[in-house]
């Protein structure tokens, strides 16, 4: 990654200097930024600036593969459920699977939305008909969600999650023209901040 690149050359360095040097402004690199103090990648020191992280130094080089992993290599299953379902058939999902968000499909198995526990319980909660209603009228609707591609770097589902303050991100490719022609994504697994977490722990036991 050009910054962890640029802090090793340069170090220490401001965000402001690493912004700079990548032709970019400081807003955008800042979660990035916090995505790699978090990892341990890259420290921060104020008023003094960026530099390498306790987990890059040549002592333990062995994290920097952390950077290479793919969002494949550590995906889960994708937990879905029709668009027509019901509220009540959603939460029975989510307890079955044990799951924190459920990937809404369309009758041509495209991605149309999300839902959690958290969207659940904000349109129930006083809604004595609402195990009745299709989760279509609960779900975070696609054009709200985030996903990511199986090639992409791990790294940047880590980045989106913060960006958006979201704990899963649906794994998706294009999906095949269905019978209505249209076009849309299929999902094909699922990105969590635990399945991140275990790959930051899978590496530190390999010191």
């Amino acid at each position: 990654m050009e910054i962890i690149e640029l802090v090793t050359r340069n170090a220490p360095i401001t965000g402001e200097q690493i912004a700079e040097l990548l032709g970019v402004s400081r807003p955008t690199i800042r979660s990035d930024l916090s995505v790699l103090v978090m990892l341990g990648l890259v420290d921060a020191k104020p008023k003094v600036g960026y530099f390498l992280g306790k987990e890059l130094k040549p002592e333990r080089a062995v994290q920097a593969s952390f950077l290479k992993l793919k969002v494949k290599e550590r995906m889960s299953r994708p937990v879905v459920i029709r668009d027509n379902a019901t509220v009540h058939d959603a939460v029975i999902s989510l307890f079955l699977d044990n799951v924190g968000s459920l990937m809404v499909i369309d009758e041509q198995g495209r991605l149309a939305g999300m839902v959690s526990p958290k969207d659940l319980l904000k349109f129930t909660i006083g809604n004595a008909n609402a195990a009745s209603i299709p989760i279509r009228m609960v779900m975070t609707k696609f054009a709200q969600l985030v996903t990511v591609s199986p090639e992409d770097p791990l790294l940047d589902a880590a980045r989106k999650m913060i960006d958006r303050q979201v704990n899963c991100l649906p794994v998706v490719v294009p999906a095949r023209s269905g019978e209505d022609g249209g076009s849309g994504l299929e999902v094909i697994g699922r990105i969590t901040k635990t399945n991140i977490t275990q790959a930051m722990v899978e590496l530190a036991s390999e010191l």
